[in-house]
């Protein structure tokens, strides 16, 4: 399969990236200064603790790192100013279902006035950039249908994530049309992926690192949603996804249908036979590192989605994007870059490790 065509795109641009101490925001910012972009981030200290953000030492390695809240208008529209994108990559959010029924309000003003801060601070300072804001699967009304959801379905959401990001899709549309015409110079669309798992995710109430943390102190994993059936990819897919959108909107009037078709909402997903429960992801690890688990099932729990999965035909027509990894290669690369990262002493180890997974990517 060839390289990704967006190898040149970014070289010697500049790019704003929210929300870079996060997982998929610290994997971004690397693939994006192997390809030689002037990278800016806007986001919270990191998350966890480790995090890949620090492993990788990116505060240092980066143009630009700030840390700052996107519910703080003023500060977004200082990280916006300081940087002047040519791209905008925005990925800060409360990312996390269970914390979001702790955290409503929280949620709701980081995920929905987040978006409406980033995207205000674009209109005032008139920079013209393109621009991905990242959502997520369950931005959708989620039927539990067996069939994969369109860009074109309801958006929705059970709990205050989903729901949080529905409406973040609703603002990324109300700001494309009032205020993003074609001479503003701004070129918006969203990106919907979830699932998502690769090395570096240290996050709480997250299978994988959950799987992790009890492999590595020789524990049973504790499964909670064992039924669930989840579109599981490697954090490179969507990443991928982002960036070929990105470049893809800064061809502007080169493209060969009009632009709205492009400045719209984009799903990037897995092929269906990713499609597996959670206990087919835990068996899929323990064939790597080998281990036990127990069923923590709780009918008291709060509500999670049981089926869900994307249909991608959009992005492969439009943007000539497909999955690459299947299935067992997304977990075994996962889990390889957990257990050979037990054995990294210096930030260089960390960075080598996580360049050569982005390689072993773009050559697959």
């Amino acid at each position: 399969m060839a390289a990704p065509s967006f190898s040149e795109s970014f070289r010697n641009k500049r790019v704003l990236v929210t929300g870079h101490t996060g997982f998929k925001g610290s994997w971004l910012c690397e693939w994006l200064l192997a390809l030689g972009a002037e990278v800016h981030g806007f986001a919270l200290p990191p998350p966890t603790e480790p995090a890949l953000f620090e492993q990788l030492a990116l505060a240092g390695r980066i143009a630009h790192h700030q840390t700052g809240d996107v519910r703080d208008l003023a500060a977004v529209e200082g990280a916006v100013s300081r940087a002047r994108p040519d791209f905008v990559y925005h990925l800060a959010a409360q990312p996390l279902v269970r914390l979001s029924y702790a955290q409503p309000v929280e949620t709701y003003a980081t995920n929905v006035m987040g978006t409406v801060h980033v995207l205000e601070a674009l209109r005032t300072q008139g920079l013209a950039c393109s621009v991905v804001a990242v959502t997520t699967d369950k931005c959708y009304e989620n039927r539990e249908w067996l069939h994969a959801y369109r860009e074109e379905d309801a958006m929705g959401g059970h709990d205050p994530y989903s729901s949080s990001k529905g409406a973040a899709e609703l603002v990324i549309s109300a700001y494309r049309r009032s205020f993003f015409a074609e001479s503003s110079g701004i070129r918006l669309a969203s990106a919907r992926a979830g699932n998502v798992i690769g090395g570096g995710d240290w996050a709480l109430d997250r299978i994988v690192p959950d799987c992790v943390r009890a492999l590595s102190q020789n524990a049973s994993i504790p499964v909670r949603n064992k039924v669930a059936t989840r579109p599981w990819q490697h954090v490179l897919e969507p990443l991928s996804g982002y960036l070929q959108l990105g470049a893809t909107l800064a061809q502007g009037p080169g493209l060969p249908l009009p632009p709205e078709t492009y400045q719209s909402g984009f799903n990037f997903g897995p092929a269906l036979s990713s499609n597996k429960t959670v206990a087919d992801l835990v068996l899929e690890i323990l064939k790597h590192w080998p281990g036990l688990w127990e069923d923590r099932s709780d009918p008291a729990a709060p509500h999670e989605a049981v089926k869900l999965n994307l249909s991608t035909d959009k992005a492969f027509h439009l943007l000539q994007w497909q999955p690459r990894w299947d299935f067992e290669q997304t977990v075994r690369r996962t889990i390889e870059w957990y257990r050979s990262s037990a054995g990294c002493a210096s930030a260089a180890e960390f960075q080598a490790l996580t360049s050569a997974q982005i390689e072993a990517y773009r050559a697959f």
